[in-house]
């Protein structure tokens, strides 16, 4: 379906993992996402965002995926009434009421529902590979479709998922043995065991590709299923896939060995030492891109097919990545031997590599022409693959001058973040002059949200921390915010946050996304760049999706977010 650029949208962005439902299993599902199209179509919201929903590393990140094609089996819904394979009775043995209420308090225990739902998945496999595939039934062949449609990446992926096992569920390809660490040689290695060995092996992978099935199928089901609603479902491709992933394991070739992407030091995010010093180091592969041209960027038209499958919208994080991309000559598992160190003494440890911009620096005008044009044909391949799926360009950072001006040549939006659009005095830019092609968001998965940072703000006000320059990021949010001569309050209030809002809905962008946790003014944050705690990516929401209407304070702010779009003729 074609969406309508001259058509002003809005909507909410949350997290998978994040959507509190009264069945779930301790995390965010495909049910927790049906449910909350329901609740924005019933709000008059047509869009609904959400993070990466590819398969996750021991790390959890959604950002650092074993798999840039896979769907982290912890999204898909499980019970008997989602998955007609599971048995009542196994789902009873496995999921008892004790572990339910535990997994279901507080964040998100990654380990233990990881391993609840894998365990389940695996009772439903086993019932399927008896009563279906073994008889060749509907369902079967509908599996073996699935099979021959995914037939690039699908068995690469699952051998690796079965090596992971093998490893004591280690992602870290590079630890295994020899015998693990190509397929080439892995291959080999399952022909080489005895034939019962290489038959449970096999089993195993086909389990992983059941697996994968189930997710699709759910997920595309939700696509239609928000189509029919009008609510349209943004997804999120990150830009670098995992050095410990299946992407680079299967396709060396195409990754430079030895990198590692991430971001220069700035003056965000300064989180520890390390970052402060060098930048972030990401941990993702560096491509090569000219291997990536001579193969017609097949690799990422496959990932940008599979994300149309299931998304109306999709952004891509770090666009810039795409012109050129901050890289270190060691991965972050040796970050902290470098934090201490000056250049010369860091040279000395690698070889006289240092961090810096590949393929190029912005230093010379040649330079500067070479990275724009690698990046406008590698996006060009990149919309031409996503074919009615809207790409969105995730471009905050330190951008380069020449990637605006390539994102509306080829008619990619971009990002317009309140608090990053500014004029040259610092104050934030007037909301009617942000680009047609654009989304405006008050603040993304990355930042705090506006409580939140409201508080912080007033923090170091009060703890005389560059105070004055505190007080007049303060003034400025008001003043876009439409409010002016007023003292600043020491609460972001919910008439602050209603104006603040209206300046965002207003506003020139064809598209408007708000979190869920600004709509509701709560300070809980998604994620820290920079950092690694237990507190990144295991937030949810205090309320299920049905709570959220029932609590009349949280309604009303609904409602009034809800009158906002409609001000704004964002609604349907």
């Amino acid at each position: 379906m074609k969406l309508n650029r001259d058509r002003a949208m809005a909507g909410v962005l949350e997290p998978v993992f994040a959507i509190r439902t009264e069945e779930d299993l301790g995390i965010g599902d495909t049910d927790g996402v049906r449910q909350m199209i329901d609740w924005c179509h019933q709000h008059g919201f047509n869009i609904f965002q959400t993070l990466p929903i590819n398969e996750t590393s021991e790390h959890h990140s959604p950002y650092d995926a074993i798999s840039s094609l896979a769907i982290d089996p912890s999204t898909i819904a499980i019970s008997p009434r989602f998955v007609p394979d599971l048995p009542a009775a196994e789902f009873g043995r496995l999921a008892t009421p004790t572990l339910l209420a535990e997994l279901r308090a507080g964040t998100v225990n990654y380990n233990k529902v990881k391993r609840l739902k894998m365990a389940l998945l695996q009772a439903a496999f086993g019932v399927f590979f008896k009563e279906e595939f073994s008889t060749d039934s509907g369902r079967a062949q509908q599996f073996r479709a699935f099979l021959a449609d995914n037939a690039e990446w699908l068995p690469d992926y699952s051998l690796f998922r079965v090596l992971m096992v093998e490893n004591g569920h280690q992602s870290a390809w590079d630890r295994w043995p020899a015998a693990h660490q190509t397929p080439t040689a892995a291959r080999a290695w399952l022909l080489s065991l005895s034939e019962n060995e290489r038959e449970a092996l096999i089993h195993q992978q086909h389990f992983f590709m059941y697996v994968q099935w189930l997710a699709f199928a759910q997920w595309q089901g939700l696509k239609s299923y928000g189509e029919a609603r009008g609510v349209y479902l943004m997804g999120d491709i990150p830009f670098g896939v995992g050095l410990n992933s299946a992407d680079i394991w299967a396709n060396r070739d195409l990754f430079e060995p030895g990198w590692s992407g991430g971001a220069p030091p700035e003056k965000f995010f300064k989180v520890d030492k390390f970052t402060e010093k060098w930048g972030q180091n990401w941990g993702v592969g560096i491509y090569r891109w000219d291997e990536m041209k001579r193969r017609n960027y097949k690799w990422w038209r496959m990932r940008v097919e599979n994300i149309r499958k299931v998304f109306h919208f999709c952004r891509i994080d770090h666009v810039p990545g795409f012109f050129r991309l901050y890289s270190f000559p060691w991965p972050p598992g040796r970050n902290a031997e470098f934090s201490d160190l000056n250049e010369t003494e860091a040279s000395e440890n690698t070889g006289g590599k240092l961090p810096g911009f590949k393929p190029f620096a912005d230093d010379t005008p040649e330079h500067k022409a070479a990275n724009q044009q690698q990046g406008e044909e590698a996006l060009r391949a990149v919309v031409e693959a996503a074919r009615d799926t809207v790409i969105v360009a995730e471009d905050l950072g330190l951008v380069p001058e020449y990637v605006r001006p390539t994102l509306k040549k080829i008619g990619i939006p971009g990002y317009c973040i309140p608090s990053f659009f500014r004029e040259y005095d610092g104050r934030y830019a007037n909301p009617a002059h942000y680009p047609r092609l654009g989304l405006a968001q008050p603040a993304t998965h990355d930042h705090a949200p506006l409580a939140a940072a409201w508080e912080e703000n007033w923090q170091r006000i009060e703890a005389g921390v560059e105070a004055e320059n505190h007080r007049r990021e303060l003034r400025w949010i008001m003043r876009y915010a439409g409010i002016h001569g007023e003292e600043i309050p020491r609460q972001f209030t919910r008439r602050l946050r209603e104006a603040f809002f209206r300046s965002v809905l207003q506003s020139n962008s064809w598209l408007v996304v708000v979190m869920i946790t600004d709509v509701f003014g709560l300070q809980t944050r998604f994620n820290t760049p920079g950092s690694v705690s237990a507190d990144n990516w295991s937030q949810r929401l205090p309320r299920t999706v049905k709570q959220m209407d029932e609590d009349p304070a949280w309604l009303d702010l609904t409602q009034t977010f809800a009158r906002l779009v409609r001000e704004a003729r964002r609604a349907p």
